[in-house]
């Protein structure tokens, strides 16, 4: 929620989303939101004693530095990961700016294990608990593009190899996988990985 308010606070970061041809409603239903650049704008919003602090480090929000913890995300596109009940469960961060790596992804936790997760299955169960196919692409840009279009049976592997507890999980959720991923070498590593999971 932080996230989404901050979205609509930034003029900067709507016209991002805009250039790259998303609409207001395909945001508002994948909870698109924005980390601010500050290095302190979730400390301040929720870390507001030891207890709570140590709640954000658990979820992989802060990063830890000489002056004390800081925010892990910061000047980025926040995309929510949903567990299968649509609960967020950790975050993919798109930068706006190019002074780090462009996509930053929430670690391990407690609560979220990359290799289990996949990112949009949440949203396209939500449309037919029984989807006939599932496309699967490779990040969340992807998936959000697509849904603008129509493509609401496309999730994506949240920048990891697709794993067997992945494939599992599609073939639960559909008869047909399509793995459509980019033409270039990194994309056919990727799909030959993905044909080796399944």
């Amino acid at each position: 929620k932080f996230y989404v308010e901050e979205l609509r606070r930034h003029p900067e970061a709507v016209e991002y989303l805009k250039g790259r041809g998303l609409s207001g409603e395909v945001c508002r239903d994948f909870e698109i939101g924005y980390a601010p650049a500050d290095w302190d704008g979730l400390i301040r919003q929720l870390g507001t004693n030891p207890g709570r602090l140590d709640l954000l480090k658990q979820a992989g929000m802060l990063s830890t530095g000489n002056s004390g913890p800081y925010d892990k995300f910061r000047n980025r596109i926040m995309f929510p990961i949903h567990d299968r009940r649509g609960r967020v469960i950790a975050f993919g961060g798109r930068a706006l700016a190019d002074d780090g790596p462009k996509y930053l992804n929430s670690p391990e936790t407690s609560l979220y294990h990359k290799g289990r997760e996949l990112y949009g299955l949440y949203l396209a169960r939500q449309r037919s608990s029984r989807l006939e196919q599932i496309i699967v692409v490779e990040g969340y840009m992807d998936v959000v593009a697509l849904a603008q279009f129509g493509f609401k049976n496309v999730v994506a592997t949240s920048g990891t190899a697709t794993t067997p507890a992945q494939v599992e999980l599609l073939f639960r959720s559909a008869d047909t996988v399509v793995f459509c991923f980019d033409g270039d070498k990194a994309g056919r590593q990727a799909a030959w990985r993905a044909l080796e999971a399944t």
